[in-house]
C-alpha cells in the first residue's frame, strides 16, 4: 500500500526506586525479543527511567534513533511523574503497558507490582491533560506486551499521518447535500490541514493539462486494468486528463505535508464542463494511497484514510443507500449463511463507480446512470460498476456534528457473496442488528448516508483509533447486539 508512514516504534523501561532496576531491564528485554519473534523490529531504549533526569536522557536517545510512536513499559511499579512527563515531553503517540508478575515462586524479591503502577500511571496521565494508549488488558507477560505493542500500531500510524496530512477540497457541497458539510474546527483539532478550491480553479488547471504528453501513458495502464471492461474506450483521455490534473495538483500544494487525500467536487455542474464524471480516476488514486470522497465529503476522505491506514489495504465510500428486496432476500439470502441474517440486517451500499477494480469482484466502464437520465450520455462516462468483493467489511465515519463534536460510529459485517442485479459500484452488505443501528445511531444521531469501508474487520482497531484521537467515549457508536438497548430505543418496542 503506497502513502503509508513509517512507524517506526521505541520501547522505554521505567523502575520505581524502591524497586529493582535489573527487574524492570530484564522484563523489557523480554518484551523486546517476543516482539521481534512475531512481529519485526523495534528499537529497545538502553536508559532505564527512575527519575526526571533519566527521563531526559531517555527521551533524547529515542529521539536519536529516530523513533516515532513510544512504548512506555512498566517493568514494575514505575515512577509516575517521570514515566508520564516522558509521554509529555515526546513528541509522537505513545502507548502504556505493564508487566505481570512471572511465577508463584517469584513473589518476594521479583514482584512487580505493575499492576497497581498502571493505575498510578493512568492517574497521572488525566492530572496532566496527557493522552496515551492502554489496550483493554494493559497488564500481562512479554507474549502478551508483545501483542499490546501490535495493538498500538495502527493507532499509532493513524495518529502520525494525520500531524502530516492535508484535505484538498474542491468546491462547496452541492445543494440538498448538506449532510456532507461539517464544520472544518475538529480537523484541525486533530492536527490536520485543509485546503478549500473553487471547482474553477480546478477546471482551470484541468484545461491546461490539455494534450500533456503523458496522457497517453496513463490511457495505456488505465486499458490495462480495465481489460475487457473497458466498455468506453473513447472517454479514457479525458479521464488520465484530470489524473494527471489531480496527482499535479497534489505535488504541487501539500506544501509542508507529507499526505495528502482529496474532497471531490462531481456534479451537477462536473459533467457538463469536464465532459465526463470523475468516478473512476478516484477509484484509481484511492487505490494509489490517495482516497478521494465524492460530493466534497471532507470528513468522508478522513474516514477513509483512517481505514487505509488502520487495515493497510484499499477502501472505498459508499452510500448506505438501498434496501434488499423481500424476494432478494427470502430466494438468496435467508437461511443461507453462517450467521442468520435478518431482512433488516440487510442493505446495499452504493456509490455511482468510485470504488477500486480490486475491490469489485467484476467490472466495466460505463456511464453514470442517474446523471445520464438529465443530462446527454456522453457527458456522463467514467463510472467503475460491479459488484464488491464478498467477505468481511467494516463500516465506519468519524464526523464533526453541526455543533462541532467529534463522533465516530463503528460496525463490522460483511458484503455477501449475492448478485445486486443493480448498476454502479454496490455489494449487499449483512450486519447483525443493522436495523436497529441504522435507527438509533445513523438516524438519531444524524449521521451523512456516506459510509467509509474496509474490506476486513477492523473494528477495534477504529474504535481504539477515535478514543486515542479525542472522541469520547459515550460519542463512540456500535451495532448493539439483541437485547442490549440504545439509549434512545422504546424498551416497550
Amino acid at each position: 500500500m503506497n502513502h503509508l508512514p513509517e512507524v517506526k516504534l521505541g520501547i522505554v523501561a521505567v523502575s520505581r526506586d524502591c524497586f529493582p532496576m535489573s527487574l524492570s531491564e530484564r522484563r523489557r528485554k523480554a518484551v523486546v525479543a517476543a516482539y521481534k519473534a512475531k512481529y519485526g523490529d523495534i528499537y529497545e531504549c538502553p536508559v532505564t527511567i527512575e527519575n526526571e533526569v533519566d527521563m531526559r536522557k531517555a527521551l533524547a536517545d529515542v529521539n536519536a534513533a529516530g523513533v516515532n510512536a513510544l512504548v512506555v513499559y512498566l517493568g514494575n511499579f514505575g515512577p509516575e511523574s517521570s514515566e508520564t512527563l516522558l509521554i509529555k515531553e515526546f513528541q509522537g503517540p505513545s502507548a502504556v503497558i505493564a508487566a505481570a508478575e512471572e511465577s508463584g515462586d517469584s513473589l518476594l524479591d521479583d514482584r512487580g507490582d505493575a499492576y497497581c503502577g498502571m493505575l498510578n500511571a493512568s492517574y497521572n496521565l488525566k492530572l496532566r491533560n496527557l493522552r496515551a494508549f492502554i489496550p483493554e488488558v494493559p497488564v500481562g507477560d512479554a507474549e502478551d506486551c508483545a501483542d499490546m505493542i501490535k495493538e498500538f500500531l495502527p493507532v499509532a500510524r493513524v495518529r502520525i499521518a494525520l500531524n502530516d496530512l492535508k484535505i484538498i477540497s474542491f468546491g462547496p457541497r452541492p445543494q440538498d447535500f448538506l449532510a456532507c458539510n461539517a464544520p472544518i474546527k475538529q480537523l484541525y483539532n486533530l492536527g490536520v490541514e485543509i485546503e478549500e478550491n473553487s471547482e474553477l480553479d480546478l477546471f482551470e488547471a484541468f484545461n491546461k493539462h490539455e494534450g500533456d504528453e503523458r496522457i497517453p501513458a496513463v490511457v495505456d495502464d488505465m486499458a490495462k486494468e480495465l481489460g475487457s471492461g473497458n466498455k468506453k474506450p473513447e472517454i479514457l483521455s479525458r479521464l488520465a486528463q484530470y489524473e494527471l490534473t489531480l496527482r499535479d495538483w497534489v505535488d504541487a500544494h501539500k506544501g509542508s505535508r507529507s499526505n495528502v487525500i482529496i474532497a471531490g467536487k462531481c456534479w451537477p455542474a462536473f459533467q457538463t464542463q469536464f465532459k465526463c464524471v470523475p468516478c473512476y480516476v478516484n477509484s484509481r488514486l484511492t487505490k494509489d494511497g490517495i482516497p478521494v470522497s465524492c460530493e466534497v465529503d471532507i470528513y468522508g476522505a478522513l474516514s477513509e484514510y483512517i481505514g487505509q491506514l488502520v487495515s493497510e489495504d484499499t477502501v472505498t465510500l459508499l452510500d448506505i443507500n438501498n434496501t434488499v428486496p423481500k424476494d432478494m432476500y427470502n430466494d438468496e439470502i435467508k437461511g443461507k449463511f453462517a450467521y442468520d441474517y435478518k431482512l433488516t440486517d440487510t442493505f446495499m451500499g452504493f456509490h455511482c463507480g468510485n470504488t477500486a477494480t480490486d475491490k469489485l469482484a467484476f467490472c466495466e466502464m460505463k456511464n453514470q446512470k442517474i446523471m445520464a437520465r438529465t443530462l446527454p450520455e456522453e457527458v456522463t462516462n467514467g463510472t467503475l460498476e460491479g459488484d464488491l468483493i464478498p467477505g468481511e467489511a467494516t463500516i465506519f465515519r468519524l464526523q464533526s456534528t453541526s455543533d462541532g463534536k467529534l463522533r465516530a460510529y463503528v460496525a463490522e459485517g460483511e458484503i455477501l457473496p449475492v448478485r445486486t442485479r443493480s448498476f454502479g459500484a454496490i455489494g449487499i452488505f449483512a450486519i447483525p442488528e443493522m436495523g436497529r443501528f441504522y435507527r438509533h445511531v445513523l438516524v438519531q444521531k444524524n449521521y451523512p448516508h456516506h459510509a467509509a469501508i474496509t474490506f476486513h474487520h477492523n473494528g477495534k482497531a477504529l474504535f481504539d483509533t477515535f478514543k486515542y484521537l479525542g472522541v469520547k467515549f459515550d460519542e463512540i457508536d456500535y451495532n448493539h447486539p439483541a437485547g442490549t438497548l440504545y439509549k434512545s430505543e422504546n424498551p416497550f418496542a
